[in-house]
């Protein structure tokens, strides 16, 4: 294939890459460096038949003015990532100077609202995706060793929380946790206390956002490990069971290594997945018990007052974290393929 031919072909994708990757990046980063302009206040003074009286308002029209001569806002280099709304390098310093204990120091950090996004959600990603792995795996394995009559209705019904749209998901879990709901009035009569509310607890409130991902995304795991076991020796399976390997032993030294590469494919796409949690904390209204990174860019976004500047180092901050997460899993990745 001649260059020419070459360009022809990998052209429309070239241009579609450059229009919804490498320009919006770019924007995102630019706007990461600059904050809005601050409103141009003037003095007032208006006199009557008592005496004159001076009042501020705002002066629309040279504000205005500002922000049509730059668009993007005020240059503020790095100040967008230092202040108090990320990574706020001032409070960080007084809170481990000024804090008794890690206890003191831990409720200050939770305090500010990026780092508290953070540990929810890498708090979610660490536990929902290796509990994702194995109960999908769990799945394939129990369906791939059913009888073919009830393989397809097991099939079925392990993927109906894939087929559901994740918001509709999460709004039925949130009614079912609800007090006059089943789940809810069941965890009441559990605990012995007909008060509790899981919507009212932070610890609560956590592990049914956490069940909920498992539930929604453990499907997937499910369906890409259910085509691995279909592609594992037979031979090499009846030969571990000749040696005297029982159940487990068979699974463990025979199917595990050959689905390894999948393992590896569904962590990837888990933890990518994961660390964009947004529509549970939606549905679930659960934002006065936890904030992750999506929310956060979202409620910059909102309101009438739009943080675009936030919003993009916010995006910016979370890429570089999921590059820091992926890293190991892309290095291992890396290491199979060169082995293969």
């Amino acid at each position: 294939m001649n260059h020419r031919t070459f360009l022809t072909f990998v052209a429309p994708s070239l241009l579609a890459m450059l229009l919804l990757i490498v320009f919006p990046v770019v924007s995102v980063v630019l706007q990461s460096f600059h904050a809005q302009h601050e409103q141009v206040m003037e003095v007032v003074e208006t006199c009557g038949p008592f005496g004159c009286t001076e009042t501020t308002s705002v002066n629309q029209e040279q504000t205005l003015a500002l922000r049509e001569a730059q668009p993007l806002g005020r240059f503020v280099g790095f100040e967008n990532y230092t202040n108090r709304g990320h990574l706020a390098f001032s409070e960080m310093g007084e809170a481990w100077r000024t804090s008794t204990g890690w206890g003191d120091w831990w409720s200050k950090v939770m305090n500010l609202p990026f780092y508290s996004a953070i540990v929810f959600t890498l708090t979610f990603t660490f536990i929902v995706t290796p509990l994702t792995i194995v109960l999908g795996f769990s799945i394939a394995i129990a369906v791939n060793a059913a009888s073919r009559a009830i393989r397809g209705p097991l099939i079925f019904v392990s993927l109906l929380p894939f087929i559901i749209t994740p918001l509709v998901g999460s709004l039925v879990l949130f009614w079912m946790v609800d007090a006059r709901g089943v789940l809810g009035h069941a965890i009441q009569a559990l605990a012995g206390n007909p008060e509790l509310s899981v919507k009212a607890s932070t610890p609560m409130m956590w592990i049914m956002l956490m069940v909920y991902g498992i539930w929604h995304a453990a499907p997937f795991a499910f369906v890409v490990f259910y085509a691995g076991l279909q592609s594992v020796s037979q031979d090499a399976d009846e030969a571990a069971m000749i040696d005297g390997a029982n159940r487990w032993q068979r699974v463990r030294f025979v199917t595990i290594p050959h689905i390894m590469p999948l393992v590896t494919f569904v962590a990837l796409i888990q933890l990518m997945d994961n660390f964009r949690v947004f529509e549970p904390l939606i549905s679930f209204s659960a934002e006065a018990h936890a904030q992750s990174l999506s929310t956060y860019i979202f409620s910059d976004l909102g309101g009438e007052t739009r943080l675009l500047n936030s919003a993009a180092t916010t995006s910016l901050l979370t890429v570089v974290c999921v590059g820091i997460l992926l890293f190991p899993v892309l290095v291992r990745t890396w290491r199979d393929f060169k082995r293969a």
